[in-house]
């Protein structure tokens, strides 16, 4: 019973947070729903009880026609203006701050989105969170108001109902306790399974909508034509599918004869024990105890009364519902973020001295260990390269640099200072970075290149004439104007994976900060364009402090200082030519580049000896 009371707790809490939201976007919003609500359950009391025993009495006491019908257009053209009132909050008003309260809500989500560290991307519950809270959260926080608002209005329309009822005929009282013991016995027990039953299909949801989402996105659509996974994601999809199915057995054997129960007490005891007792009392008796016109209201009051209790039950339902994915969005707003984005401190100074790993270790929350013990400098002006297989750890490196992750273990000091004491947003401000998968986005070129900061074409064609790309974009339609994917725009311009990542690089070079980041740049080239393209950022970074990573090793003969990582450490360091002296294994990594690069540029085949 205490795990029922606690779970009715939440979902009461949860509806009051959603009030509590959309009355701070829009309070007309929340306070017009309760008097639309309000004004319709009190027409439908009013007319089945007062206005339907004022005709009656009218009737028997033999009252003028004149005055009957005087009554009845007086209060059917009152009715019409409220009709009318009730016609234009559902399709004018509401539309309107409900469109304000999506965009608020939303632009509420979006901004703790961005401002979360980028380790809850990668938490599996945490993301879980993040989807469900945008999953159409407008609509659901709207649909709480609504269901808010006729709770607590339908429940004042059905004791007004429930009143005349018992004016009528105490006794009725005795009927009026079932749909009590149906709401508050049953119901609770009723929305704990359909919580649990919501709980274990969420798994098969994910997938569906997995296998919804990739049915349309191109990245996956030449995949589908040109192998087998579609019957792959087609079995998925089948066995989310009857997963999901198989869960609503177990469940509905434990929730039919709830369901029974509540339904018996909810709406059969009160609407056909009411209509009983009334035919009796007003037939049977040798001296009836209430009139045919009672007998009448009664009736009628009795279907209103059973009516607005049903809208009032069914609204409980389904703010329970509603409440599930409110509560996603609640945790989500409410989680403290370990790195915000926002986070105060002190501003850094516009000269970079060096940059310091001291002993840095770092694990993901689940402990598996990425970097061990790792510690180097970097001085300005000087370039680092970062070298090593697939998972050692040097992408890592970058995003401890850029703060997007903390050390475990450690520290990371930027002219003598913890990093972790700088404005973050400004500390950030001093690096420009390229990376493997960035993304377009779809706009122009000029845009992104730019991303949202000021700046001339001089400077955007500057940079993209030193990734080599210019040519390219010169070429297009409307050159810097040109939108880019065909996500908002058919005009819009789809280039090579290698083209894109020239892009991506000259949105490092418009950008002019202290230190320049390229993280594997050119991993969508051919090995001649991506010598090519890495020689030019060096050459165009020359000079300035930098960090690149890259698998292409004939690239980092002029860097200041060489890093070759293996699992999570440091194997080697030094200058290119020292590390070939040592002859270890980067100097075994670059003879074995340095043939395949020579076979492919001179078109003979790779047999480990030439060149």
């Amino acid at each position: 019973m205490k795990r029922e009371k606690s779970f009715t707790g939440r979902i009461i809490r949860n509806n009051f947070y959603a009030m509590k939201e959309a009355m701070a976007i829009s309070k007309k919003r929340v306070i017009c729903s309760v008097i639309k609500r309000l004004i319709e359950y009190l027409l439908w009391v009013f007319y089945s009880a007062f206005f339907v025993r004022y005709i009656l009495d009218a009737i028997e006491q033999e009252k003028p026609l004149k005055e009957i019908l005087t009554a009845i257009f007086i209060i059917g053209g009152i009715s019409l203006l409220l009709e009318l009132f009730l016609y234009y909050c559902s399709n004018v008003l509401f539309p309107a701050w409900d469109v304000k309260i999506f965009h608020e809500l939303y632009r509420k989500v979006y901004k703790k989105a961005e401002n979360v560290e980028i380790g809850c991307y990668e938490n599996k519950e945490f993301y879980d969170k993040f989807s469900t809270a945008i999953d159409d959260m407008g609509n659901k926080l709207c649909q709480c108001v609504d269901n808010m608002s006729t709770v607590i209005c339908g429940t004042i329309g059905g004791v007004l109902a429930c009143y005349t009822m018992v004016e009528i005929d105490p006794w009725t009282v005795i009927f009026l306790a079932a749909p009590l013991l149906g709401n508050f016995l049953f119901a609770p027990k009723m929305n704990k399974i359909f919580y649990d039953r919501y709980q274990d299909g969420v798994p098969y949801d994910r997938r569906l909508a997995y296998v919804n989402r990739i049915m349309y996105l191109k990245e996956y659509a030449k995949e589908f034509r040109l192998s087998d996974v579609f019957h792959v994601v087609e079995d998925q999809y089948a066995g989310a599918t009857e997963g999901k199915a198989g869960i609503w057995k177990p469940y509905f054997k434990r929730a039919f004869p709830l369901g029974m129960l509540q339904y018996f007490f909810s709406y059969m005891v009160i609407f056909e024990g009411i209509l009983l007792y009334g035919a009796y009392q007003a037939i049977v008796p040798v001296t009836p105890t209430i009139t045919f016109s009672q007998m009448a209201v009664l009736t009628s009051v009795m279907v209103t009364a059973s009516w607005v209790w049903v809208q009032v039950i069914n609204a409980v339902n389904r703010s329970t519902e509603n409440s599930l994915l409110v509560e996603n969005l609640r945790n989500f707003l409410a989680y403290e973020e370990k790195i915000p984005e926002n986070v105060e401190g002190v501003l850094p100074e516009s000269e970079m001295k060096s940059i310091e790993f001291s002993h840095v270790s770092f694990s993901y929350p689940n402990g598996t260990p990425v970097l061990k013990d790792v510690s180097f400098r970097i001085e300005p002006g000087k370039s680092l390269v970062l070298v090593g297989h697939n998972g050692a750890g040097k992408s890592t490196v970058i995003k401890l640099l850029l703060r997007l992750y903390d050390p475990t273990e450690g520290v990371i000091r930027l002219n003598g200072r913890d990093i972790r004491e700088y404005q973050l947003a400004a500390y950030r401000n001093l690096f420009a970075c390229a990376f493997q998968d960035g993304t377009i986005l779809p706009g122009t070129v000029r845009y992104n290149v730019l991303m949202g900061r000021e700046g001339s074409d001089t400077e955007v064609v500057e940079a993209l004439r030193k990734a080599g790309v210019y040519e390219k974009i010169q070429s297009l339609p409307f050159g810097l104007d040109t939108p880019l994917t065909k996500e908002f725009d058919e005009n819009g311009t789809l280039l090579s994976g290698g083209e894109y990542q020239k892009v991506l690089v000259a949105r490092a070079f418009a950008k002019q900060a202290v230190v320049s980041v390229f993280d594997e740049p050119s991993s969508a080239l051919d090995p001649i364009a991506e010598h090519e393209l890495l020689s030019g950022i060096l050459q165009e970074t020359d000079g300035r402090t930098r960090v690149l990573i890259s698998h292409r090793l004939s690239c980092v003969k002029s860097a200041d200082y060489v890093l070759l990582f293996e699992n999570g450490q440091i194997a080697e360091e030094g200058t290119h030519r020292k590390l070939m002296d040592e002859k270890g294994k980067y100097a075994e990594l670059y003879r074995v580049q340095e043939q395949n690069y020579c076979a492919i540029k001179e078109g003979q085949e790779v047999d480990g000896n030439e060149c």
